[in-house]
């Protein structure tokens, strides 16, 4: 059914894989638009969401979006909203569990922070790259973050662009639990087999719960996420951003 990822059923858990190994499983806008169907549509209990090969997520395909054969986000700018993605993601009436199994950067790190639980390999890296490409984050990285790391710590990775490692992610809080790479998916497994095997209308509710005290407005977040990466596409330091990653090179920003 699905051209960049996979959706397996193991009894009351899904499992999504994200299949572009070749390019860490960078995102397209097909790889969001099947994304938002699977998730949509899943009948599981319990979601497990990681990536084939040496990279969970490297964020969206930045090749492919220079090369002017996918540009995403230009609607959003016509009519800002939350992206579907990520409106199927935060809203998911089921638990969702990231195995983050290498790199997880830019909207890869958002895909994690959409989850509501972290299982990390050792191999696993986080970063919210937005600012060294002269953007900024998606919802999670405003709205999300700071619950897990606190507000200075989530300021400093949000400013910087830093990356970390699994084990820094563990210490400050980002993800639950750190694992080696071979015990990564029957841990995350696992996790969700217990999740799924409580009731599932008292499941929901806890989740609803959560998100009642703690999320934000994510439609709200949404309009203004889109409106503000439509302003910062179009500045020279976004493209300044983007044609020192692709060169290799240290980029020079000029603020405008």
């Amino acid at each position: 059914m699905y051209d960049d990822l996979s959706y397996d059923v193991d009894g009351d858990v899904g499992v999504i894989t994200l299949r572009r190994p070749d390019a860490r499983n960078a995102l397209t806008h097909r790889t969001y638009s099947e994304l938002e169907q699977v998730v949509r549509t899943a009948a599981a209990r319990c979601l497990v969401i990681t990536g084939e090969g040496s990279a969970f997520c490297s964020g969206d395909d930045v090749k492919v979006v220079m090369s002017g054969g996918d540009r995403p986000a230009a609607d959003l700018a016509r009519q800002p909203r939350l992206t579907p993605a990520a409106d199927a993601l935060l809203h998911c009436g089921v638990p969702v569990i990231a195995a983050v199994n290498g790199p997880a950067v830019g909207w890869g790190m958002e895909l994690a922070l959409m989850a509501d639980l972290r299982v990390a390999s050792e191999a696993a890296r986080f970063g919210e790259l937005f600012v060294l490409r002269g953007l900024c984050s998606d919802v999670a990285g405003i709205g999300r973050l700071a619950q897990l790391v606190g507000r200075e710590k989530a300021a400093e990775l949000l400013f910087t662009g830093e990356v970390i490692d699994a084990a820094e992610a563990v210490r400050i809080g980002l993800v639950g639990r750190v694992v080696p790479p071979e015990q990564l998916m029957p841990t995350a497994v696992g996790l969700a087999r217990r999740i799924a095997d409580n009731p599932p209308l008292a499941v929901r509710r806890l989740k609803e719960g959560l998100a009642r005290a703690l999320d934000p407005d994510w439609h709200e977040l949404g309009s203004w996420v889109s409106s503000t990466l439509a302003e910062l596409f179009v500045t020279d330091d976004h493209r300044e951003g983007v044609r020192a990653f692709l060169e290799k090179r240290p980029p020079r920003f000029v603020g405008r």
